[in-house]
């Protein structure tokens, strides 16, 4: 019984450790911005890689998705852009977690002050 737990368990670590490994990782000012959004649709998500707008010799780097089912549970899609080598500004999505709490304390009544 141990051997066949240990088993099934360093079996279920090589899967999550394939599947993780196997996201696209792509350099944006290499590829068109329709190529970018194929591989992103064919795939649900990539690496997209460029260079800081503020600082090129910065490598900025983000996970990117095609639609919110490629994000995990409680996140949410937000528009984002990267640069591409036929655009400046290639628009795409990206997965963030919402903090509902900022937004209940701008509209929670301010109780006992004048």
């Amino acid at each position: 019984m141990r051997h066949a737990l240990s088993a099934a368990l360093a079996l279920s670590t090589l899967v999550m450790a394939g599947q993780a490994s196997a996201i696209s990782r792509i350099e944006t000012l290499g590829q068109s911005c329709g190529a970018i959004k194929q591989t992103l649709a064919r795939e649900g998500a990539a690496i997209l890689r460029h260079p800081s707008p503020r600082n090129s010799s910065i490598t900025l780097y983000d996970r990117y998705v095609s639609n919110r089912g490629s994000c995990t549970f409680g996140e949410v899609t937000q528009r984002a852009s990267v640069p591409a080598s036929d655009t400046a500004s290639c628009p795409v999505l990206k997965c963030y977690r919402p903090d509902y709490d900022d937004d209940i304390m701008r509209i929670r009544p301010r109780f006992g002050r004048d």
